[in-house]
């Protein structure tokens, strides 16, 4: 029998730790591969955590509420067979004359390549994914960096790196005349940042509210408490300022009605406005890119990617925000796939930890509970959100080359809250003057 140490995977780069919340097998209880062994929390996502191996628990090394860091060993489940890091890695190659000369000068520069980068610090959590223990032990052997073992195309569950993938990888580097040749020491050094510390926020003493005869004291859930203390940090963090735009979204209500049903009978989703909106706003971020950033102390960084978070409320009152990744790429269609697909499985609980990671942008749906327009907090470490307020029926006045008249419009309000530390009131009152340009200039007779 042999024993695989089940840990804690990389859930993104923001995330160094999760709270187990259930577990899912008792010990003793046998386990497939890829079969969910417990659940975690975080401050974005619950998740399931499935096992790499078949096998039976052995032991599970937390609690239900425990704080568990990413890398650690959460469970041991006993395997059959006998544990060995011996891989057979030959491969036959077929003979070719070379000169002798030539062949031990490869030979050398090969190894002492390998040795170089086996002796480099392997550190896999500057890695985005997720390595098995038999491929780490397989990379350290064989002298793979962390940058060539990312580079790998895996065949497994969500892309993972397999035996086979890197013994295929192995054996076909090894068909290669071309000696490997070993990170540069500096560069290795170079991928591990520094430690960032932040300066911790002043606490202010907090008054005792008693509850009275009558009253009803109400726990905050584990979200509610997180929503609670990143919100306050956003605002300790970022300087707000807000715009308003009043936005006719006449033609848009008018042509979405027309189009609804005949989208759906095509393309078997609904069209809401939503899609609409998201569509807007990746326009505006691309002709606006200073929107699309965050700050890093003193430093402002510019993000490549449009990746729109897309503020959603859950059953039990709270929210999440999934991301909308390179919302630029999609067409109409495409975001209404999206859209629809990431709003039902925010309200089934069924989003996978990267889906609400590195969103650049942030947009909220104040108008379906009824408001009118909002000043929303930035989502950090972005530097802007959205708010969309409710489509009301009003009398408005029209211009026209014959007079102005009275007529009924369909408008709304957007409210664009944005970090005056980097984003001055002509910027962000530009971009949002954008978006809203973008709406009501929609063609009513535009196919999807």
């Amino acid at each position: 029998m042999s024993k695989f140490e089940l840990k804690l995977p990389r859930m993104g780069e923001s995330v160094a730790e999760a709270t187990l919340t259930t577990w899912l097998k008792e010990v003793g209880d046998t386990i497939e591969m890829d079969e969910a062994v417990f659940e975690i929390a975080t401050d974005k996502v619950d998740s399931e955590v499935p096992s790499e191996v078949e096998g039976v628990l052995l032991e599970r090394l937390f609690e239900v509420d425990d704080v568990v860091k990413v890398g650690d060993t959460v469970a041991i489940i006993e395997m059959e067979g006998e544990a060995t890091d011996e891989v057979d890695s030959t491969t036959e190659v077929e003979e070719i004359e070379v000169d002798d000369e030539i062949v031990a000068e490869l030979t050398s520069t090969v190894e002492v390549a390998k040795e170089a980068i086996a002796s480099a610090p392997q550190d896999f959590g500057l890695s985005e994914r997720f390595y098995s223990p038999l491929v780490r032990n397989i990379a350290k052997k064989e002298g793979i960096s962390i940058a060539e073992l990312d580079g790998i195309k895996g065949t497994g569950k969500d892309n993972r790196v397999s035996k086979n993938d890197i013994l295929s990888y192995i054996a076909e580097k090894g068909n290669s005349v071309a000696p490997m040749v070993a990170t540069p020491a500096k560069k290795l050094e170079s991928e591990i940042s520094e430690p960032k510390i932040e300066t911790p926020v002043e606490q202010k003493p907090v008054s005792t509210i008693s509850a009275t005869v009558g009253d009803e004291v109400i726990e905050m859930t584990r979200m509610g408490k997180l929503i609670a203390k990143h919100m306050v940090n956003s605002i300790s963090t970022s300087a707000h300022v807000q715009s308003f735009i009043e936005v006719d979204v006449t033609n848009i209500v008018n042509w979405r009605n027309k189009m609804k049903d005949s989208f759906f009978k095509t393309e078997g989703e609904k069209l809401t406005f939503t899609p609409i909106f998201m569509e807007a706003v990746a326009k505006a971020l691309k002709k606006y890119p200073m929107m699309n950033i965050s700050v890093d102390g003193d430093a402002v960084i510019k993000k490549k990617n449009i990746n729109i978070g897309m503020a959603a409320a859950l059953p039990d009152g709270n929210l999440i925000v999934p991301v909308i990744k390179n919302a630029d790429q999609l067409n109409l269609v495409g975001m209404a796939k999206v859209v629809n697909d990431l709003a039902n499985r925010s309200r089934n609980n069924q989003l996978k930890p990267d889906e609400v990671q590195d969103g650049t942008y942030t947009v909220t749906n104040v108008g379906t509970f009824g408001s009118v327009f909002g000043t929303p907090i930035i989502n950090q470490p972005q530097v802007g959100i959205l708010a969309l307020g409710a489509i009301r029926k009003i009398p408005s006045v029209i211009e026209t080359n014959e007079g102005d008249f009275i007529g009924i419009r369909s408008k709304m309000y957007i409210s664009h809250s944005y970090d005056h530390r980097v984003v001055n009131g002509a910027l962000g009152s530009m971009f949002a003057k954008a978006v809203a340009d973008y709406l009501e200039a929609w063609d009513i007779n535009r196919e999807v």
